[in-house]
């Protein structure tokens, strides 16, 4: 389980499609004075130098966030989130990826709280020194699908939870549905994005199937791909499954998926889906 290391993938087309739907999905939240609160389940080291060896070994950036970088043509979900990473980097050049802490951490306010939880003790210490001394913000080491029950409802009953694990261990796809079953029943009005690999599409069905029969409302589903499914290539695809979403939301990746389709993956292997998996 304390294998993976997120600094191999970052910004890879995975992230693209994570991190642009957070960013949307806080902006929009941001909008009431209420205070937010924010959860990260997975949250990393925080951060992630490009030229680092770790992210040299396999550049997967180049198929992401490096393909988009200079395009003048983007959706505007897309604009924002190349606007955001380059507020991360210096004039022209890609050479820091934040990773979903730094992310949020930006955008917060000064009535907004984030707690970021991460198991993995290398990338914790690395995230509090990422993170700095912010009294808004509280690093904790230990299993976020476990510790987000405790911080649920928020005060305010406000709150955004982003769950993101490796889905190393097989068990990984129970266990988020069967945590954000429990989290929902605490917080039915919180909106919560659930990010998944597509590694082999059985697993994918099942957590459907799931959370179909959970009875949780509201739920929408954003996947694309830059090869066919097969479990011999690896990770051919993402989604994000998203309840209680901003209803901004749905318009908007009607013209951000088909655009990650056709620019992220080889021609005629790109390939995409949007689906209301279940209604309000």
């Amino acid at each position: 389980m304390l294998s993976y290391r997120h600094a191999f993938h970052a910004g890879n087309f995975a992230d693209v499609l994570k991190h642009s739907i957070l960013l949307h999905t806080l902006t929009y939240m941001l909008q009431k004075d209420k205070p937010l609160r924010v959860v990260d389940t997975h949250a990393g080291a925080g951060g992630y130098k490009l030229g680092a060896s770790q992210t040299i070994r396999n550049r997967e950036y180049d198929n992401g966030i490096g393909k988009l970088w200079q395009q003048q043509d983007l959706p505007p979900l897309l604009a924002q989130y190349v606007e955001t990473i380059k507020s991360f980097n210096p004039p022209t050049l890609l050479t820091n990826y934040p990773g979903s802490p730094l992310l949020i951490q930006q955008a917060l306010r000064d009535q907004d709280r984030l707690f970021l939880h991460e198991i993995h003790s290398t990338d914790c210490r690395l995230l509090k020194d990422a993170i700095g001394k912010d009294r808004r913000v509280k690093v904790v080491e230990e299993d976020g699908l476990a510790g987000m029950q405790a911080l649920l409802p928020p005060p305010d009953r406000r709150g955004l939870v982003l769950i993101d694990p490796s889905y190393e261990i097989k068990s990984d796809y129970h266990q988020v549905i069967k945590q954000l079953q429990q989290a929902h029943s605490r917080f039915q009005t919180g909106t919560y994005l659930i990010w998944y690999p597509v590694v082999l599409r059985q697993r994918i069905d099942e957590m459907e199937r799931a959370l179909k029969k959970s009875g949780i409302r509201n739920i929408q589903l954003f996947e694309f791909g830059i090869a066919p499914d097969d479990p011999e290539y690896g990770m051919s695809a993402s989604g994000m499954i998203v309840i209680n979403p901003p209803w901004t939301l749905w318009a908007e990746m009607q013209t951000t998926l088909p655009y990650l389709a056709a620019h992220l993956a080889e021609p005629g292997a790109g390939h995409f889906r949007q689906e209301q998996v279940v209604p309000e």
